[in-house]
């Protein structure tokens, strides 16, 4: 007989993996990772984009007027030439190339400072000179600060919107343990997503935004996929013995585990491949920022689903005090297994006078054959024939 595979037996509690038992070990680990996160927030803080920061944004041509291909350096020394002519302390950004995905020729995009209509003219001119492009080719694109404030009060109010919605389905679908896990576990994914993003050093843009509220939702819908099967297995399990509330929860994700880890990895695919190879290999830097907090939030909240929601929900439903007596008496009832003072059922069916043992084999001698019609008792007499009527007396009288 071929032998069950890992998903099969992770369904079956075969293959059991105690996530829940090592929940001490998860929150540890969780608490370190967000330390880590705070701490690059505050020594490294983010790189803002241009539309959050606000300043001057220039486009150079990758090429000459004559033909000749321009590097990155060439053109990062160029810029920085040209804006401290009209500003001597005026630091650019990081140079970013950028391949057109019209048909057109592939550009450089510098971040500066805010300049005046007047600066800009001036540091374009000196470009044009300086690098020997077509003054046509070089544009300038000025973003007020202002603009980049209004989007982050529109994110922020859109994140409050998101996680007060979830945290009432949570509670009309679940209960408001499973509510209050599921919020810990999308926080958890968003803190550690942006200490990514910290230490990775890539600009904060409005694509950032969009990831951030869309790796939520993934978020969301695998934890929800967890808690599901978690209310399935501990449905009515204070009337029972067999096992506690963290050995219950601890099955539902066994039992998903596969189809999370299946589930994330198809998701992952696509997204690494939007930042590997169209940000990495074709050049495509506007699809960095989506690419990078896609693939780092999604990969997050697959592992917090796992590890961090179901322990938190299991800890606190620890603390209830029906599942805690609860506990307690699964608990005393193994205690007394082990001493040999309570038989386990299967010895007590295995013993020779147990009346189920005894009573089965005659129940099921005479039950009858599905099917088959009811055979009406034939009573005898004495003179053997059947309905007990004897032979009829010799000597009677006859009614008149």
């Amino acid at each position: 007989m071929a032998r069950n595979g890992l998903a099969d037996r992770l369904y079956q509690g075969e293959a059991n993996i105690n996530i829940i038992g090592r929940r001490k070990t998860w929150f540890i680990v969780a608490a370190v990772l967000v330390l880590i996160s705070i701490g690059s927030f505050v020594f490294k803080s983010f790189e803002l984009g241009i539309e959050f920061a606000g300043g001057t944004s220039f486009s150079v041509p990758a090429k000459t007027s004559a033909g000749q291909e321009l590097t990155q350096d060439e053109v990062s020394s160029a810029v920085d030439r040209a804006i401290k002519t009209v500003d001597p302390a005026a630091e650019i950004g990081a140079v970013q190339q950028v391949r057109s995905t019209g048909g057109g020729d592939a550009y450089f995009t510098v971040r500066a400072p805010d300049l005046t209509a007047a600066q800009a003219e001036k540091a374009k001119a000196t470009l044009v000179a300086d690098l020997g492009v077509k003054a046509e080719d070089v544009s300038d694109d000025r973003v007020s600060a202002a603009w980049g404030g209004q989007v982050t009060r529109q994110a922020v109010i859109g994140l409050l919107v998101f996680l007060v919605l979830v945290m009432a389905y949570l509670v009309v679908r679940f209960e408001w343990r499973m509510a209050v896990a599921a919020l810990s576990s999308l926080l958890l994914d968003l803190v550690l997503t942006a200490g990514v993003y910290s230490l990775v050093g890539f600009e904060v843009t409005p694509s950032t935004v969009i990831g951030f509220l869309t790796i939520l939702g993934y978020s969301l819908y695998d934890v929800v996929v967890v808690f599901d099967k978690v209310q399935e297995n501990t449905r009515g399990i204070t009337a029972s013995s067999v096992r506690t509330y963290s050995e219950a929860t601890n099955l539902a994700v066994n039992q998903t585990l596969m189809r999370s880890l299946n589930t994330g990895l198809v998701a992952l695919l696509p997204v690494g491949g939007l930042l590997f190879i169209g940000a990495g290999l074709l050049g495509a830097g506007t699809l960095k920022d989506l690419g990078l907090v896609l693939f780092v939030g999604m990969g997050f909240g697959v592992i917090s689903s796992i590890m961090f929601a179901a322990p938190v929900l299991s800890a606190l439903k620890d603390q209830e005090p029906k599942i805690k007596a609860h506990t307690a008496r699964v608990l005393a009832r193994r205690s007394a297994v082990r001493s040999g003072d309570v038989a386990p059922r299967a010895e007590r069916q295995r013993q020779p006078n147990s009346t189920e043992s005894d009573e089965a084999p005659a129940l099921a001698a005479t039950a009858p054959r599905p099917g088959a019609r009811p055979t009406a008792k034939r009573n005898t007499n004495r003179s053997g024939r059947p309905g007990g009527a004897g032979p009829r007396p010799s000597g009677g009288t006859k009614r008149r």
